[in-house]
């Protein structure tokens, strides 16, 4: 930060204040007190040290939702601050002394989230870039480092982390079935296949080309249709994605159905390239007459390859 911070932060806080004072008479002492003890203590224990970065974030932290706040910055007439967001759900009372909030906005410290330059979020997993403080929101929602959340397509997991990571977690903690190679063959059997319903199959995950591919097969309704859908994801961002393609194939009794398209990044979930029918496509009465016409068990052979595009 560059020299005087601290005095143009202790400008900034006590600037917040007196903006709101116009219509009470509640002593700037108080006022002063008020926003040190809950905004900012480290600022109001020791006012004549230079402020430090916890200083700043703790300065503009959210009391609601403990993020950074940004412009609009609103606050009570006691000075207590929140970001916009949690404005709306909070009813209009103040959550530290239930003030009634109104529209005040708190100008400084909104000017100090414009002057701010902080590291990325993700710096400790390999981010070490520094944005101003409006870049450094929108760069983190897209941020190459940000952790990925777990592939698995079965009942929802809250486990994030880099691919090496959960390679491990899918093959530990979901079972998830590991291969190598480029090419693969799946044979899926159910009886009674006229009772289809909504169920989710993340049926294995293959290592090729030195990447991971995820190959999913789920059974769901499509309007009023039963359907069966294949596609495959890629663990690795979406640009990385473009540099695969794959191919799908099913069929039985002389004729086959056939997909060919590009890997979806795992940062799409399962249920996004789902309702986007962004893979093979087959309809249960199809699925029953590629495995014979035996409407009491369906066998289906799910082919594919994938390779690298040129």
């Amino acid at each position: 930060m560059a020299p005087g911070g601290s005095g143009f932060l202790k400008e900034a806080t006590e600037f917040c204040i007196a903006s709101a004072d116009s219509d009470l008479a509640t002593s700037d002492a108080e006022l002063r007190n008020s926003i040190y003890s809950n905004t900012a203590p480290g600022l109001g224990r020791n006012p004549g040290r230079p402020a430090s970065d916890n200083d700043v974030h703790e300065l503009l932290e959210c009391p609601v939702c403990m993020n950074l706040m940004h412009p609009p910055i609103y606050q009570c007439p006691n000075g207590h601050t929140l970001c916009s967001n949690c404005k709306g759900r909070v009813h209009n009372s103040c959550p530290t002394c239930r003030h009634e909030l109104g529209n005040i906005r708190c100008l400084a410290l909104e000017k100090v989230s414009e002057s701010l330059e902080l590291p990325c979020r993700y710096q400790v997993l390999g981010c070490h870039d520094i944005f101003p403080y409006y870049s450094k929101i929108k760069h983190e929602k897209h941020c190459k480092h940000r952790p990925f959340n777990c592939p698995y397509s079965g009942n929802y997991c809250s486990v994030t982390g880099d691919i090496p990571l959960l390679v491990g977690h899918l093959k530990n903690d979901h079972k998830v079935d590991m291969h190598g190679g480029c090419s693969f063959n799946h044979r899926y059997v159910k009886s009674s296949p006229q009772e289809v319903g909504d169920a989710i199959w993340m049926i294995s995950v293959f290592n090729c080309f030195g990447r991971q591919f995820c190959l999913h097969f789920e059974a769901f309704h499509l309007e009023m249709a039963p359907v069966y859908m294949a596609f495959l994801r890629f663990m690795g961002e979406e640009e990385e994605a473009k540099q695969f393609s794959y191919s799908l194939e099913v069929g039985g009794n002389g004729r086959k159905l056939t997909w060919k398209g590009i890997p979806r990044s795992i940062r799409d979930s399962h249920k996004k390239v789902r309702d986007g029918q962004d893979g093979l496509i087959i309809h249960r009465n199809l699925a029953l007459f590629f495995s014979g016409g035996n409407m009491k068990e369906l066998k289906l052979r799910l082919s594919g390859r994938i390779w690298e595009v040129q």
